[in-house]
């Protein structure tokens, strides 16, 4: 361990201070299961049509950003800062590229408008299978409308915001969030109450599987093979907790 400790120090020696090409080829190498991870995590959600591999494009670019930007003395592993960089770019990316189609958008806005519906009905939380009924369409095929269409409400702050006649993003008009006022703290206390309700009701499985992907940070796959199920049967599960989880976020104006 301690020869393999020297040896990617000097690999990072070489890096940043003479920007050795070979250098930063041995770093890419080290830190592709970075890319690999992150890619296949972001793709769970996505629709067919997005390229794996422009992903893994996007993904690289996050990944070289971040090799020439990472200050190796300071006490911060690089995978975590790497992490965010590579997720960021994919994001970025994706946004760029307007990656979900205009017909997901379409289903998607009729999957809310009777889901909202629905609710106002019946004065609760409905299920995916109330929402099939109503649209006269099979669960499945909700659950993934609603999947797909949850990962387009990721924001880059780097994004420009209409919220303002000048040119701002929204990273230029971030509010200071440590402070919150009375009245903020309330809400973003029923917020979180009204959350852990939700993440309680679900059932044993689906609070497992919202625990691992999101806490635990392991992929389908590998909770699959925690919970003896196949990766298809875990993706069901997750769709289903994620529909449920939603209803909070748009009630509640988390996402639009």
């Amino acid at each position: 361990m301690p020869q393999t400790r020297e040896k990617e120090d000097l690999i990072w020696k070489k890096w940043i201070e003479h920007r050795d090409h070979e250098a930063c080829d041995e770093l890419i190498r080290m830190y592709l299961p970075l890319v690999e991870y992150h890619v296949q995590r972001i793709s769970v959600g996505l629709p067919r049509n997005v390229n794996k591999e422009d992903l893994k494009s996007h993904a690289f670019m996050g990944l070289y950003d971040a090799l020439e930007k990472f200050d190796y003395t300071r006490e911060l592993k690089f995978d975590t800062y790497a992490s965010f960089r590579i997720r960021g770019s994919i994001i970025d990316g994706l946004r760029q590229e307007d990656w979900l189609p205009r017909s997901l958008r379409e289903r998607s806005k009729k999957v809310e408008a009777a889901t909202e519906k629905l609710e106002q009905t019946h004065g609760r939380y409905v299920t995916a299978k109330e929402v099939a009924d109503q649209l006269e369409l099979s669960e499945d095929e909700v659950l993934q409308v609603m999947s797909e269409s949850f990962v387009a409400n990721l924001l880059s702050i780097d994004e420009k915001t209409n919220e303002s006649e000048r040119d701002e993003t929204f990273k230029s008009t971030l509010m200071d969030k440590k402070t919150l006022n009375p009245e903020e703290q309330m809400v973003k206390k029923n917020n979180q109450e009204e959350l852990v309700q939700i993440i309680e009701s679900l059932n044993e499985k689906e609070q497992l599987v919202i625990s691992l992907f999101y806490f635990e940070e392991l992929t389908l796959t590998e909770i699959g093979q925690i919970m003896g199920l196949s990766t298809s049967r875990i993706s069901q599960i997750h769709s289903k907790a994620l529909f449920r989880l939603k209803q909070v976020f748009i009630k509640e104006k988390l996402i639009e």
